[in-house]
């Protein structure tokens, strides 16, 4: 299951870092109302994709606890969480202010803007950073502060500042980041690992590239503008649709795994089975529709980008429940 790699780089060579079309954004204090700056600093945390790790997090504090874990556990994990992965996105932003102002859907980032200035974005991503690693020591264990800054600098390092810019593998490989909540979750309740654990990081491990490449086939231009090496930029629909299927396939696979090793019941396996089996449908129909040479609003891959959301919250909801099942 290879995805071909490329080296983006501008005409000079080295790596591409395109100047950003708005220069360096410059601020000013006095002309910033308090609400839109308070704004601008919590859109730099993208709580939208928080919401998702979060999702992926404390249904696996259920399965390590086989029941309900200790309330003030659960919101110490999901409060160091939001900080560690805020503070990643914040640097993350940082770093790629200079291509988010050339892509349409990231324009109007507040570092694109001017809302904040690079120097603060950059000062508030290490402190959330810094906070978050402490906060998870102290207040729940440090084996999740440690995969947890893991996490964080898996992504702004490798992702965000290696993998990004220079091959299409970036999203295969920097989506590690992202499977990290789970080891969290199941270490914050029980300061160890377990294959069930690992199970599970396989399964967002799987699910990230084949989740986010539609929608990186909708906004394919953007990437190309910023030369940005995402597979759709690189690659026809048709072979998109053929990885898509494939990382799929396994994803599926993975996922029935807990059961025969005895993690879980009956109630996660048939959700596991039903929502993987109408994602394994949709991916099939992009592949159908890309090789037919579909392309435009009939292509319709959008349709698994938002299955695929949904699908990962019902599948770890019922990771959650399936204890109380057995």
């Amino acid at each position: 299951m290879c995805v071909t790699a490329v080296e983006s780089r501008p005409d000079g060579g080295g790596t591409a870092r395109t100047e950003d079309a708005a220069g360096e954004p410059g601020t000013n204090a006095g002309r910033r109302p308090f609400g839109a700056l308070v704004m601008g600093y919590v859109a730099l945390t993208k709580p939208r994709i928080i919401e998702l790790l979060l999702i992926t997090t404390v249904p696996v504090m259920f399965l390590a606890e086989q029941g309900v874990p200790n309330l003030w556990l659960v919101l110490a994990t999901c409060f160091g969480g939001y900080l560690s992965a805020g503070g990643a996105n914040a640097l993350n932003m940082w770093y790629d202010r200079d291509i988010d102002a050339l892509m349409d859907r990231t324009r109007n980032r507040p570092l694109v803007t001017g809302l904040i200035s690079p120097t603060e974005g950059l000062v508030f991503g290490v402190a959330l950073a810094v906070i978050s690693t402490v906060w998870f020591g102290l207040l729940v264990n440090w084996l999740s502060a440690a995969l947890s800054l893991g996490a964080l600098l898996f992504y702004v390092v490798v992702y965000t500042m290696i993998l990004k810019r220079r091959t299409a593998q970036n999203i295969v490989w920097g989506g590690i980041a992202g499977c990290l909540p789970v080891l969290i979750g199941w270490s914050s309740v029980t300061n160890s690992m377990s294959w069930a654990a690992v199970i599970l990081f396989m399964v967002i491990f799987f699910w990230t590239p084949p989740h986010y490449w539609p929608l990186s086939m909708k906004v394919k231009d953007d990437y190309a503008r910023a030369q940005i090496p995402m597979l759709p930029v690189i690659a026809s629909n048709k072979v998109v649709a053929k990885q898509i299927v494939l990382y799929s396939w396994v994803m599926v696979g993975v996922s029935l795994l807990l059961q025969p090793l005895g993690y879980t019941g009956w109630f996660y396996t048939a959700v596991a089975l039903l929502t993987g089996g109408f994602w394994l449908w949709e991916a099939h129909a992009l592949q159908a529709r890309a090789k037919s040479g579909v392309t435009g609003a009939k292509l319709k891959e959008m349709r698994l980008f938002h299955w695929s959301i949904t699908y990962v919250s019902l599948l770890f909801v019922a990771v959650a429940v399936d204890p109380f099942l057995r």
